[in-house]
């Protein structure tokens, strides 16, 4: 029997993080990434989201985009070589503008995302994460209280707080030169699938579980005016 689920189109979806986060707020989701994405917990097709035919991608209720990031990263400027990669938010604006479904895009900190909510680790019990990240949408978010960061967990000697905190309970940094295990990255994000790479590269869930329940309801609405 056909699902009854709005579908969700995840494009750059990478390993699956903001995908997971949607599937549980309701949507039937399908990644699409230009790299091989073994780990990805849905359907998944490999291709360049930039060239997927324009009828493709309107057929999806909505659709969320998470382009790369580097050229937009606090490395990247320190190092003086965002220029290497590709700055893509603007194309992929380009691109959702024209569908007429709801988006969200997805970025860091710095990228030029336009009026962006931005959620925050401290909003949402259970994680230990940090992790800023800016959604930029063709609806109307919001996002919740945000909390007073807590120190992280620390190997630096240099640190005040230094040998004070247990990186199994306390909040810890997941990146590529971060402090935590693999167990407690997959813990602070509310990921239990992926890699080290990819939990270094992954929203939380629970971030788009949260701004699922917002395209849910734009979908909603759209199909009663449909009607």
């Amino acid at each position: 029997m056909p699902s009854q689920k709005p579908r969700l189109l995840d494009l750059f979806s990478c390993a699956g993080g903001a995908g997971m986060g949607y599937h549980r707020a309701g949507f039937e989701v399908v990644g699409v990434d230009i790299d091989p994405q073994p780990r990805y917990p849905f359907e998944f097709i490999q291709h360049d989201a930039l060239t997927l035919d324009p009828e493709f991608l309107a057929s999806f209720d909505a659709i969320h985009a998470s382009p790369p990031c580097q050229s937009y990263s606090d490395l990247a400027k320190r190092n003086g070589n965002a220029d290497a990669w590709p700055r893509l938010i603007e194309p992929v604006r380009e691109m959702l503008n024209d569908l007429g479904v709801p988006y969200i895009i997805e970025n860091v900190e710095g990228a030029p995302l336009l009026n962006p909510t931005v959620l925050c680790g401290t909003m949402f019990p259970g994680l230990r994460v940090i992790r800023h990240r800016l959604f930029e949408s063709n609806i109307d978010l919001a996002a919740p209280a945000h909390g007073k960061h807590p120190l992280v967990f620390t190997h630096d000697k240099r640190k005040a707080h230094y040998g004070k905190l247990d990186q199994n309970t306390s909040f810890v940094q997941v990146t590529g030169g971060g402090n935590s295990s693999i167990a407690n990255a997959k813990a602070a994000l509310g990921i239990d699938w992926m890699n080290k790479r990819e939990l270094n590269e992954s929203i939380p869930p629970a971030y788009t579980e949260y701004l699922g329940k917002f395209l849910m309801d734009a979908v909603t609405q759209q199909a009663q005016r449909a009607a």
